[in-house]
């Protein structure tokens, strides 16, 4: 137990050296993410995510597509997993596809039917761009997990949007 309090206590002080100060940077949008089904084998997972960044300063949406590598104390069953961070940089003037990188952090989480989590992670272009530092999570499943964190985002472009077709009824004509 000691141990353990002690390993997040320097991992939480050597993630707050790295992460930038957030009076140097803006908030510049909403990253918001799905993750697919995974299993915790004692000492790790993955999974994958689908992501969309929602910029505060422009229109339109960017989609992002990754996955999440949990190294640690991580037991269970996750049926999926939506995750939602505030996004700051350094500058409002982000370019398109800015988001893709590597990130890494902490994580801790667990579920029992319905729980959640907190993942602090710090990445992106020169390490600048930090993810709120402190995520929201969701997930349905049985699991619990304290693990070391990373997250891989690539670009791929504009986000989908879903267009639903409307039904149209047609008469048959008696002849």
């Amino acid at each position: 137990m000691l141990r353990t309090m002690t390993f997040s206590a320097v991992t939480a002080a050597a993630l707050a050296a790295a992460t930038p100060s957030l009076a140097e940077t803006v908030q510049v949008g909403l990253l918001e993410c799905a993750g697919g089904p995974s299993v915790g084998y004692l000492i790790g997972s993955s999974a994958g995510l689908n992501c969309v960044f929602r910029p505060s300063t422009r229109r339109g949406a960017e989609g992002y597509a990754g996955s999440m590598n949990r190294f640690g104390l991580d037991v269970g069953y996750t049926a999926g997993t939506g995750l939602g961070w505030l996004v700051f940089a350094p500058s409002r003037n982000l370019s398109r596809g800015a988001l893709a990188g590597s990130y890494g952090g902490v994580s801790a989480n667990a579920a029992v039917g319905v729980g959640g989590g907190a993942n602090v992670l710090v990445g992106g272009l020169n390490n600048s761009i930090t993810l709120q530092p402190v995520s929201v999570q969701g997930q349905t499943g049985i699991n619990v997990a304290a693990t070391v964190t990373g997250v891989e985002l690539r670009s791929v472009g504009r986000a989908a949007t879903v267009v639903k077709k409307s039904k149209k009824k047609s008469k048959k004509t008696k002849s």
